[in-house]
Formats: structure tokens, C-alpha cells, sequence
């Protein structure tokens, strides 16, 4: 089934690897086979890694744009689930931390960085952080 992208204008995305920024119109990209694609929205740099939702969060984004290369970024991931789940008691997000692991073993890695994202506004919303860049709302590629 092929992904349809709506682009904005200078828009920016990851496409397999590669950064691509749309034109200065609104755009519309039609993606006939399996690809890798992040928007520019939910591509987390590094220095943004600052707190444990986040840390979990990157290596599966790393894991799902570079596929090829995921075993490298496994053990950090299971090493920081592993810490999260270690402090977390609500039943919903140990739920969801379980489920983001069987997707991560299946290579399913687009479903579990939307996964993640739920972890990372349970946080924010506990430490009362205002995010700023990536969000937990929204959808993607």
C-alpha cells in the first residue's frame, strides 16, 4: 500500500537515510514501496537525549532509520527500557514499554518510536517538562 506524504512548505524528512526538504510549495510525495521516512517533527538529535523516555526513544529511531546497522543500537535500547521499566508502577506504560519491546525484536521500529512517544509525554507530564520539539502528539510517515 503506498504512503502518501502531504509536505509544507521547506519541510524537511528523513527518506531512508537521506535528509530531503520539500520545495517552496506544499508538496505531495506518493511512496510505492517499503520505506524508511521520519518527519523532521519527530527526529530527535542527540543533545536533545536528556531525559529516560528520551533515551529509549532514540536508539529505536535510530534502529528504524538505519535498519541495516540496528544490532549497534539494540543494547543501549534494551539497557534503557530496562532502567525505565525498573522505576515505572503504572500498569498502562509498563504495557506499552512490553509492547515497544516485542516490536523492536519483531523490527517493527516505526511502531515502536510511536510507541515511545507515549513515554515520553508520561514523563513530561510527571516532571511537568513543557516539550519542546518532539511531542507525543501528532502522526507521521
Amino acid at each position: 500500500m503506498p504512503l502518501k506524504l502531504s509536505l509544507k512548505p521547506g519541510e524537511k524528512f528523513v527518506l531512508n537515510g537521506a535528509v530531503v526538504q520539500n520545495g517552496d510549495r506544499r508538496g505531495v510525495l506518493v511512496l510505492q514501496n517499503k520505506a524508511s521516512v521520519l518527519r523532521e517533527k519527530d527526529i530527535m538529535q542527540e543533545d536533545e537525549v536528556n531525559t529516560p523516555g528520551r533515551r529509549i526513544y532514540f536508539p529505536v529511531m535510530m534502529m528504524y532509520l538505519d535498519e541495516a546497522g540496528a544490532e549497534r543500537y539494540y543494547d543501549e535500547f534494551v539497557r534503557r527500557l530496562t532502567e525505565f521499566m525498573g522505576v515505572i508502577t503504572n500498569p498502562q506504560i509498563l504495557g506499552d514499554c512490553v509492547a515497544i519491546s516485542k516490536h523492536c525484536m519483531a523490527r517493527e521500529y516505526y511502531k515502536a518510536l510511536m510507541l515511545c512517544r507515549k513515554l515520553i509525554e508520561y514523563e513530561d507530564e510527571r516532571l511537568g517538562n513543557v516539550p519542546s520539539g518532539l511531542s507525543a502528539g501528532g502522526d507521521a510517515g
